[in-house]
C-alpha cells in the first residue's frame, strides 16, 4: 500500500472475515498481523513523521536563532512556543482529529474539511484574546515580569500566523484521510530553509530582534498553507480520488453537522491540550527553580516537542487506517491495524530511547554554550528517554480511539494520568524540603504517573514501570473496551446521516 492506493478506496474485507475472531487472544491477533502490515505502517508513518518533525522544527529553528541573543531571549522564545502548542496549536491538532473519524467517505470529505477550517478558526478566537492579554495571567501565577512582557509581545504577533497554521493542519489532515501522506512533507522541505533565512534576517538584521521570531513564523505558516493548496491542486492522486467539490457554505454550516463535528473536535482538542498543558505546567514550575532550571527545561521541552512527533505520527497513521477500515466495514482489518500500530510504536520507541541515552552528555550544546545548562540537561535526559516506549504505545492507542470517534476517552485518561497523578508527584518531589530534587523531580513525576519511587536509587525503574502502566492501560482500553463490529455500525450511521443531510440540502437548493 502506498500513496497511489488511497485508504478511502480500500475494499471491504468483512465479507470474507470471521468477525468472531476479534474475540480471540492477543497472540492470535499478532500472528495474523504479519510483517507486511507492520512494514506498511512504518512506510506510511515516515512521511508523516518527517512532516511533523519539519513542522515543529520551524519553531525549533526560531528558538535556536533567537536564543543566540541571550538566555532571556531563549527562555522567552521557548516559553512562547510551548504556550502556542498548549493553547493554540492543539486547536488544529486536536480539532482536526474529527476528520480521522469522519473522513472515510469520499463524497463528504471536502465538506468536512471546509467545516473543519471554519469551525477551528472560530474556536481560535478566544485563544487569540488570551494571547493578546497573557501578561497579567502569567504575572498572576508568579512568572518573572520580564518573561511575561516578552511572551505577550511574541504571542500578539503570532496571532496573525495562527489561522495559517490551523488551515495548513486541516488541509494536511484532509489529504492524509485520502492516503496522501507526502504532500505536506514536500511543502515543509521547501519552506524550512526559507523559515531559517526569515528568522535570521528578522531576528539579527532588523530592529525587531526577538520579535522577528513570531514575524518569521507567521509568514512561514501562511506560506505552508498556500503551497499545500498548490501541491493539492497538482496531485494526481487527489484528482483521481475526486473528493473535492465546490465551496458549499450552506452544507458546511448546517447546525446538526457542525454539532456532530464539534462533538468529536472538542474532546480531540482536550485530548491533545491536556497532555501539552501538563508539559507547560512543568515549565512554569521550572521557572520557580531559577534561571538555570528554566533554561535547561526550555532545552528539554523543545527536544521533546521534536521527538514526540514520531509517536504522534504513528497515532496519525493509526487513526487514518482505523477510520478508513471502519468506513470500509472491515472490523478485523481495523482491529489488526490498531494492534500493529501499537507493536510498531513500541519497537520505534525502543530505538529512540537508546539514541537519547547515548547522546545525553553532549546534547545540550546544540542549544547553549553554558556548561551548567548542558550538565543539567544531561542529568534530566535519561528521564525523558525512559518513557519513549510508553509514549509511543499511548499515541498509537490514542490514534485508534480517534479513528473510532472515542476522543473523549483519551481526554479523560490524560486528565487522570497527568493531573491526578503525574503532576502532584513531580511537584512534590521538586519542591519537597526533604527530597528537593529540583528539575529532576518534575520529570520524575512526568515519567512515573502510576509508579511509585521510594528511593532515589530506584527512580529510573519506578518511572519506566509507571509510564509503561499508562501506555498499557490505554492499550487495554482499545483491546478489551472495543467491539469492532459495533464501531463499524457507528461509522455507517455517521456517514448515512451526513449523506441524508446533504441530499436534503441539495433538494432544497
Amino acid at each position: 500500500m502506498d500513496e497511489h492506493t488511497p485508504l478511502l478506496h480500500l475494499s471491504p474485507e468483512s465479507a470474507s472475515e470471521d468477525t468472531n475472531a476479534q474475540r480471540t487472544g492477543v497472540s492470535s491477533v499478532y500472528r495474523r498481523i504479519g510483517p507486511q502490515l507492520v512494514g506498511s505502517l512504518i512506510v506510511d508513518s515516515i512521511p508523516v513523521t518527517l512532516s511533523y518533525i519539519l513542522q515543529n522544527s520551524t519553531q525549533t529553528v526560531s528558538i535556536l536563532v533567537t536564543g543566540r541573543l541571550g538566555p532571556e531571549e531563549l527562555s522567552a522564545a521557548a516559553f512562547s512556543m510551548m504556550l502556542a502548542f498548549v493553547t493554540g496549536w492543539c486547536v488544529a491538532l486536536g480539532g482536526g482529529s474529527a476528520l480521522d473519524t469522519l473522513g472515510n467517505r469520499p463524497t463528504d470529505l471536502s465538506v468536512h474539511f471546509q467545516r473543519c477550517v471554519i469551525l477551528l478558526w472560530l474556536l481560535f478566537i478566544p485563544v487569540a484574546i488570551l494571547w493578546a492579554f497573557i501578561e497579567p495571567v502569567l504575572l498572576a501565577i508568579g512568572e518573572p515580569a520580564r518573561l511575561c512582557k516578552d511572551v505577550q509581545a511574541i504571542m500578539r504577533i503570532l496571532i496573525f500566523g495562527a489561522p495559517g497554521y490551523i488551515a495548513f493542519e486541516s488541509l494536511k489532515k484532509y489529504l492524509q484521510c485520502q492516503g496522501i501522506m507526502r504532500a505536506s512533507t514536500i511543502v515543509l522541505i521547501l519552506v524550512s530553509p526559507i523559515n531559517l533565512v526569515l528568522n535570521i534576517f528578522f531576528v539579527h538584521y532588523t530592529p525587531l530582534g526577538m520579535l522577528g521570531c513570531p514575524v518569521a513564523l507567521s509568514i512561514t505558516y501562511w506560506l505552508c498553507f498556500i503551497l499545500l493548496i498548490l501541491v493539492t491542486f497538482l496531485s494526481p492522486t487527489h484528482k483521481a480520488n475526486a473528493t473535492w467539490g465546490r465551496l458549499q457554505l450552506q452544507a458546511v454550516m448546517n447546525l446538526k453537522s457542525c454539532f456532530g463535528f464539534l462533538k468529536l473536535a472538542l474532546p480531540g482538542i482536550l485530548m491533545v491540550g491536556t497532555e501539552w498543558a501538563a508539559f507547560e505546567i512543568v515549565a512554569l514550575a521550572a521557572g520557580k527553580l531559577g534561571e538555570l532550571s528554566l533554561a535547561a527545561q526550555s532545552v528539554i521541552m523543545t527536544t521533546d516537542q521534536i521527538i514526540a512527533t514520531i509517536p504522534f505520527s504513528f497515532g496519525v497513521v493509526a487513526s487514518t487506517r482505523v477510520g478508513n477500515l471502519l468506513g470500509a466495514r472491515s472490523a478485523i482489518g481495523a482491529r489488526n491495524a490498531a494492534h500493529a500500530s501499537a507493536l510498531t510504536s513500541v519497537l520505534v520507541g525502543s530505538a529512540i530511547m537508546t539514541a537519547m541515552l547515548a547522546a545525553r552528555n553532549d546534547f545540550g550544546y546544540m542549544f547553549s554554550d553554558d556548561e551548567d545548562v548542558v550538565r543539567l540537561v544531561s542529568q534530566v535526559m535519561p528521564l525523558l528517554a525512559s518513557f519513549q516506549i510508553a509514549d509511543g504505545l499511548a499515541n498509537a492507542c490514542g490514534g485508534t480511539l480517534r479513528g473510532q470517534g472515542r476522543q473523549h476517552l483519551g481526554a479523560i485518561f490524560n486528565i487522570i494520568a497527568y493531573y491526578v497523578l503525574a503532576l502532584p508527584v513531580g511537584i512534590t518531589l521538586a519542591f519537597s524540603t526533604r527530597m528537593h530534587l529540583g528539575l529532576k523531580g518534575l520529570w520524575i513525576g512526568k515519567s512515573i504517573c502510576f509508579g511509585s519511587v521510594r528511593r532515589l536509587t530506584h527512580m529510573i525503574l519506578g518511572q519506566v514501570i509507571g509510564l509503561f502502566t499508562v501506555g498499557a492501560a490505554e492499550y487495554i482500553v482499545v483491546w478489551l473496551g472495543t467491539n469492532w463490529d459495533k464501531e463499524v455500525e457507528k461509522s455507517v450511521v455517521r456517514n448515512a446521516e451526513e449523506a441524508k443531510r446533504r441530499t436534503l440540502l441539495e433538494q432544497h437548493e
